[in-house]
């Protein structure tokens, strides 16, 4: 029977990054900088609403597209925040975490021998879907342009299948992001085609050197905007998602969601009413403390003596190996987990463009990074 599972399905493999995190969860005394998510709770009215949520027996389907007064506040708060503006009615989609909404977005505008553009290193969770729908994913090195993709880069590698480019900015695992003028740029070439742009916007409220911008506000007509409150409010448990996009295109992404999943936890959807709205700014208090954490790496990793790009969004450092080792980064994690007991993700769980590379997060307590980087400082130098 093994012989008739779906071809595309068998080739898949598990993420890298979890790969690796399964290998070294149970490793007693291991300081795991690999965490991707927040290490705050979620802030306490947020789960006082999904609290009461429960208790008014608010524990039925909602529509599709997600509750009503849901749907209007992430409408509200992409506009206050991003100037976007999308009708709550026919533009918004509350999806199961942001995951969801790439699944359910390139499952409706992908076709078998279409090409995808994205850029490397990436988080490996677009590639499956993408070969899922029988598409192709078309890499972009950006090692050289400090982990960004450009105009050019995307120009140089759009061919007659192009269906679609990602931009997932701010970056994981490279923690970069692009600047407004860097996003009018790739937008004036892309308007020239028939292409999608994927805009997986799901760490916007973590940005420090300046404002989050959004391609969309040069092309919304192409763009499908991809967000959540799994980072901005420390929320990946509850799985909240957002999905933007012009009415006309939403409305077919909407089949495919109601098809996939029905709708969101309803209680989820209550707890993310509150934090939209009352706790539109939760984020910023966490925005600092990650500041205070990227200095602390940046120093320590200066005082090392590795090579880096310095994020300025999300929460990860994407560190170059250092020259004198021979090791593969997937065999560098593991020794370094093995004799250091500092677990960081391998590079190369971002794509072959991530090979050479090393993900530290910073979603980790100063006590944790400290304690981290004195075994590494141990494991390098001796």
């Amino acid at each position: 029977m093994k012989q008739l599972i779906n071809k595309e399905v068998a080739a898949i493999e598990i993420s890298g990054i979890r790969k690796f995190s399964n290998m070294v969860a149970d490793v007693e005394g291991m300081i795991s900088l690999t965490i991707g998510q927040p290490d705050f709770p979620t802030p306490e009215h947020v789960k006082q609403a999904g609290i009461q949520a429960i208790e008014q027996n608010a524990t039925t389907y909602t529509h599709n597209a997600g509750d009503r007064n849901l749907r209007h506040a992430a409408s509200a708060f992409v506009q206050r925040k991003y100037g976007l503006t999308y009708n709550p009615e026919t533009e918004v989609i509350v999806t199961i975490g942001a995951s969801e909404a790439i699944d359910v977005a390139l499952r409706t505008i992908l076709e078998a021998g279409t090409e995808v553009i994205l850029p490397g290193p990436i988080y490996p969770g677009y590639e499956p879907i993408i070969r899922l729908c029988g598409a192709t994913p078309v890499y972009v090195d950006t090692r050289d342009t400090a982990f960004k993709i450009t105009a050019e880069k995307i120009k140089q590698a759009i061919t007659e299948k192009t269906r679609a480019v990602i931009l997932p900015y701010p970056s994981n695992p490279t923690g970069v992001t692009l600047t407004k003028d860097e996003l009018g740029a790739i937008a004036e070439i892309i308007k020239d085609h028939d292409i999608y742009v994927l805009a997986d916007e799901i760490y916007s409220e973590l940005t420090y050197d300046a404002p989050h911008a959004s391609i969309a506000s040069f092309i919304p007509e192409q763009t499908i905007v991809i967000n959540g409150l799994s980072k901005s409010h420390a929320m990946t448990g509850w799985r909240i998602g957002f999905l933007f996009a012009q009415e006309w295109l939403a409305q077919h992404i909407i089949k495919v969601h109601q098809y996939n999943v029905s709708c969101a936890s309803s209680i989820s959807q209550k707890a993310a009413v509150e934090a939209l709205t009352a706790g539109i700014n939760d984020a910023e208090g966490m925005k600092a403390e990650y500041m205070k954490r990227r200095s602390f790496v940046s120093q320590h990793l200066d005082e090392l003596g590795l090579e880096y790009v310095m994020p300025n969004g999300a929460f990860y450092f994407f560190v170059k190996l250092p020259s004198y080792l021979t090791l593969n980064s997937f065999d560098f994690a593991v020794d370094l987990a093995k004799k250091g007991k500092v677990a960081v993700v391998p590079g190369s769980a971002f794509s072959k463009y991530g090979e050479g590379y090393f993900r530290i997060s910073y979603a980790s307590s100063i006590e944790m990074l400290t304690e981290g980087f004195k075994r590494m400082k141990r494991y390098l130098l001796g």
